[in-house]
């Protein structure tokens, strides 16, 4: 039975040049340094970049004054420029992890809180079974790991899907709640209050999220809702390491995610205030693409993470292709 394929990029002769050109132009906005950074004519350029929007018959760019802006059309086509390139890349990666004896590799993405409590089991699981596979982790916000994996520089991630977030090819499994705790330096004088209540802590001094973020919203509503002004002596931050030595050295108050506060709790390097705070962050899941193939590699990665979720989480999923070995 023979075959017969008809994709337009064959037909089109598409190069890999002019993947690489639309993305050196978006990065660039000039012809003249994208052509610099390829090491190529800008003449040669120009053709190119005419050659590609002759086939596709749509501008790509407009040309301005000072150099060139990407039109609807050519902003689609650097997307999956970038797709294809990354896909790519990843390609000869495998290739070379496979020639030089190991099992391949797999970059994933995580938030702090399933950073600290299912990716290390995860990963445990994955190089006890496959010690030369090649684990590459990315601890970042939702926001900045959601747009590595647009750029297909992620396998897979354990994050959050916000409402700006496109996911017309995303596959979202979620995993948890996200519930949240109060930290406090060891030998703190709140830690020896009965009872304690939003009012007992509404004058203390804060470490919260940075405004425009859903856990400062709701930590503000929290208190409003109690008829509580909401604390006016703040420090705005996400970083745990200026977070905890902060902690140390006062007695501010920090809001952070439960599987974080445990975790520097059990080392003793804060204590968990005991006080019940309704405000939570909104729950996480496993965001994986749907229009990109998983490498052997990467399914083993995400079995380990469904698997290591039905223990830490008590999650469990629906089978889906990417399951399958």
């Amino acid at each position: 039975m023979t075959t017969n394929y008809t994709h337009w990029f064959i037909r089109a002769r598409l190069k890999t040049r002019q993947l690489l050109l639309l993305v050196a132009l978006a990065e660039e906005g000039n012809i003249h340094r994208a052509a610099q950074v390829l090491n190529m004519t800008q003449p040669a350029a120009s053709k190119l970049l005419k050659d590609l929007e002759d086939v596709l018959e749509v501008p790509l760019f407009e040309r301005l004054p000072r150099g060139m802006r990407p039109t609807w059309y050519g902003e689609t086509m650097i997307r999956h420029a970038r797709v294809a390139l990354a896909s790519l890349n990843q390609a000869h990666d495998e290739l070379t992890a496979l020639k030089a004896g190991r099992f391949g590799q797999v970059s994933v993405g995580a938030i702090t809180s399933p950073g600290l409590a299912l990716l290390p089991p995860a990963v445990a699981l994955v190089k006890q079974e496959h010690p030369s596979l090649n684990v590459s982790l990315q601890i970042e916000t939702s926001d900045v790991l959601m747009e590595r994996l647009s750029h297909g520089k992620l396998d897979m991630l354990v994050s959050r899907l916000f409402a700006n977030h496109d996911k017309s090819d995303l596959r979202y499994e979620v995993l948890a709640e996200e519930p949240v705790a109060a930290i406090t330096r060891p030998g703190h004088p709140l830690l020896n209050v009965s009872q304690l209540g939003l009012r007992d802590v509404v004058s203390a001094g804060w470490i919260v999220s940075p405004t425009g973020s859903v856990l400062r919203h709701r930590f503000e509503l929290m208190f409003q809702e109690e008829g509580l002004e909401p604390p006016v002596n703040i420090i705005e931050t996400s970083a745990l390491l200026f977070i905890t030595k902060m902690l140390q050295q006062s007695d501010m108050i920090a809001v952070v995610a439960s599987d974080v506060a445990r975790y520097y709790a059990s080392h003793g390097i804060v204590s968990i205030l005991p006080i019940d705070l309704p405000c939570h962050m909104d729950a996480f899941g496993l965001i994986t693409r749907t229009d990109k193939l998983l490498s052997p590699a990467a399914k083993v990665m995400l079995k380990a993470l469904k698997s290591t979720a039905v223990t830490v989480y008590g999650t469990r999923f629906e089978p889906t292709v990417d399951d399958l070995d």
